[in-house]
């Protein structure tokens, strides 16, 4: 299997996470997190309403079960998949656990924390620099999330 292959199986299985974001009326954005065999060790997806946390993003959500089934809060080797750029505090998180490599599929021009509107990894003043792959799987992360907004501006029920 590419890299391309694995990288969009696995965003496929992001989109999934976003779907159920969708089915709660949770803004629909999903996590993965991958080992290097290639076994998902976490998965997320947005919860902030849910569970009236601002900090429960997909990111947050998936990277507490990969720390939890890791028995460890440094997570290096790891590949995070995620269907939008992370904000700041997710990026952060994943810095500070020392992921190896964020694979994204939209940008978010808002809030986008990876080159978007910042670009927390390229600081050289922060001591772990995470690799950033974006653009997986982008047509069909962007639409789910385009698809929610326009919805909830209808007043659809959700």
């Amino acid at each position: 299997m590419s890299l391309a292959d694995k990288h969009e199986m696995f965003m496929q299985m992001a989109l999934q996470q976003a779907q159920l974001a969708y089915d709660c009326a949770e803004v629909p954005v999903g996590a993965v997190v991958v080992n290097s065999e290639g076994e998902v060790i976490g998965k997320g997806y947005n919860r902030t309403i849910t569970d009236a946390d601002p900090t429960a993003h997909a990111e947050i959500v998936a990277l507490r079960q990969a720390a939890a089934h890791e028995r460890n809060y440094r997570l290096p080797d790891l590949t995070v998949y995620v269907t939008l750029e992370p904000c700041v505090m997710c990026i952060g998180a994943l810095t500070h656990a020392r992921v190896a490599h964020v694979v994204y599929g939209a940008s978010d021009p808002k809030t986008g924390a990876c080159g978007s509107v910042l670009c927390i990894q390229a600081n050289k003043k922060i001591n772990h620099h995470t690799r950033i792959t974006s653009g997986v799987l982008e047509q069909a992360c962007a639409e789910k999330l385009r698809r929610f907004f326009r919805e909830r501006r209808k007043g659809s029920k959700l």
